[in-house]
């Protein structure tokens, strides 16, 4: 709000909100604890036999927690800027939440898992009927390249003007990209008139 004061005395900064979305396992909570500045907030619970014949396990059969509601984190751009970063859970029937979570998003980034492609669809489907503009980010699992950003574009039959790029969910300086990137697309939608 125009003139309003932070406790510190200073203006209140401006603040965005990006969305963190994709299937489940595909790396939503470590991408979002890479890039936040604070210890982010997670709502991670123990996955239980009550999960067995519901949740997907092929490719991520290792996973033992699962978010049930969001993940949070925040990055200060500079004094007047601060992002929030808010990750959906990636199981189908905690999809509810994506509509809450995606309210007033200057933009989302689609995190894509290769070894579960079609996870994607969702997410990818969400965005594109609600006129988010989006990125799709492909998790490169312990830094390893299985297949090219153009091969996964076709794959999800993105549109030529939606980015997608490579990442490591688990490095700062790969996910920063990725955020550059989304904000760099909203820019240019904004000037476009798009």
């Amino acid at each position: 709000m125009e003139g309003s004061l932070a406790p510190d005395g200073g203006p209140v900064p401006d603040t965005l909100k990006i969305v963190v979305a994709g299937g489940f396992g595909a790396g939503k909570t470590t991408l979002v604890s890479a890039l936040s500045e604070v210890e982010s907030l997670h709502t991670e619970e123990v996955m239980t036999s009550e999960s067995v014949g519901v949740d997907d396990l092929n490719g991520v059969e290792s996973k033992s927690t699962t978010t049930v509601a969001l993940d949070f984190g925040r990055i200060t751009l500079d004094a007047s800027t601060v992002v929030y970063l808010f990750g959906t859970p990636g199981q189908r029937r905690f999809s509810f939440m994506w509509e809450e979570l995606a309210q007033g998003a200057l933009g989302a980034v689609v995190l894509a898992d290769t070894r579960r492609l079609a996870d994607s669809f969702d997410a990818i489907d969400f965005f594109e009927s609600r006129g988010v503009p989006f990125v799709v980010a492909v998790n490169c699992f312990d830094g390893q390249l299985t297949h090219r950003a153009e091969d996964v574009r076709v794959a999800l039959d993105v549109a030529e003007g939606v980015p997608v790029l490579l990442c490591d969910a688990r490095e700062r300086e790969s996910v920063k990209e990725v955020v550059v990137e989304l904000v760099s697309l909203v820019l240019r939608l904004e000037l476009s008139g798009a």
